[in-house]
């Protein structure tokens, strides 16, 4: 049962799964908002240039039905007088034209935006197969096209059939005007009817848009293995990632034994912790943690320490304060400055005595460490 429930696409789609299926031409199309949006232009622009359109018709109608002698005489010359009616029709309706086709490149961004893909120019040898054509002919997806067929043909055919019914008598008014007037009533009735009937064809799109969105989502919807599969490819094999990480805590830990030589100190607890610290006047506000450890690496830190001469010194509240409150490479908090200034004076002074002999400086007894830092009092 488990097994079934992980193949079962019940989750949703993941932003790598639908960009993977953008990359392929796979997205959310609605074929009837386009068609609305381009018509919608078209009915709109013969509605706004509807006085212009009505004066270059009756000009062009002019033209067309007016001959000179020499046309008549000739009839070589009717191919370039229909050349010109020609492109004095497509200058005419050029905005209209102009108004659709720009329509037709900007309506994809009302859903989607544009895309760009080569994957659906490939061959596919699979959509040869008539099995394959047979089940999609009777797939849910056929039916779904078969029914926002029926539902155009009754919604734009009945508010076609109403308007044609509500405008017959105008309609036949048409054939009592003159040309002019003939042609400006029958523009009128062109443009509202049609923009009667791509009104009708909203319904459609305020149907087919909604089902295109659900469609794709329930297309792109994920198996728990895939989701399970997908974690792997994106973030890594687990074990994969726990290697890496361990890499890196060694590779930090060399980095971290190979600046114990350069310490001034190392501040220990004397046994459960070991700090080492470092300070230069030049570049360095404060001193800094170089190395830090507990238990078995705080003994191998000392170990380092002793093979390089570094001086140890016993501190146990400042070693634990040190420990819990600061990272390798951070500076010391400043509630430690006169803690860890009393250490490192007392570190050059020991550095003195090595190299020029005299007195042996006194090692500093109680350090003063905030209570608040001292990890041992609960405070922290």
């Amino acid at each position: 049962m488990a097994e079934d429930s992980d193949l079962e696409r019940s989750e949703q789609p993941s932003q790598r799964r639908l960009d993977q299926a953008r990359e392929k031409g796979q997205v959310a199309r609605s074929h009837e908002l386009s068609t609305f949006s381009i018509l919608l232009a078209g009915g709109v622009s013969l509605w706004l240039l509807g006085a212009h359109l009505n004066a270059q018709m009756v000009k062009l109608l002019h033209d067309g039905m007016t001959f000179d002698r020499d046309m008549v005489f000739r009839p070589e010359l009717l191919i370039p007088h229909l050349y010109d009616l020609s492109v004095n029709v497509l200058v005419t309706f050029s905005p209209v034209l102009a108004l659709m086709l720009l329509t037709a490149l900007v309506s994809p961004l009302f859903l989607n935006g544009w895309l760009f893909s080569t994957e659906a120019l490939i061959p596919q040898f699979s959509r040869m197969n008539p099995f394959s054509g047979i089940a999609r002919m009777f797939s849910m997806s056929a039916l779904v096209e078969l029914a926002k067929a029926f539902g155009k043909a009754v919604v734009v055919g009945g508010i076609a059939a109403w308007v044609m019914w509500r405008h017959l008598g105008e309609a036949l008014e048409l054939a009592t005007l003159s040309i002019s007037a003939a042609i400006a009533q029958m523009g009128y009735l062109v443009a509202g009817s049609f923009l009667a009937i791509v009104g009708g064809m909203l319904l459609i799109v305020l149907v087919d848009v909604p089902y295109q969105l659900y469609s794709h989502n329930k297309k792109m919807m994920m198996t728990k293995e895939e989701v399970r599969q997908e974690t792997k490819e994106t973030d890594g094999n687990p074990q994969i990632k726990m290697r890496i990480r361990s890499m890196q805590r060694e590779m930090a830990k060399r980095r971290m034994m190979s600046a114990i030589p350069t310490a001034d100190v190392v501040v220990t607890n004397p046994t459960h912790y070991s700090v080492a610290l470092k300070y230069s006047e030049n570049g360095m506000r404060a001193p800094i943690v170089v190395a830090k450890g507990s238990d078995l690496l705080a003994q191998r830190i000392r170990e380092i320490a002793q093979e390089n001469h570094v001086p140890i010194l016993e501190a146990p509240p400042l070693a634990r304060a040190l420990h819990k409150h600061t990272d390798i490479g951070e500076s010391i908090p400043e509630a430690l400055y006169t803690a860890v200034a009393e250490v490192l004076a007392y570190v050059y002074q020991l550095k003195r005595y090595q190299a020029a002999g005299g007195e042996l400086p006194l090692q500093p007894g109680s350090l003063p460490v905030p209570l608040e830092l001292d990890p041992a009092n609960g405070v922290a």
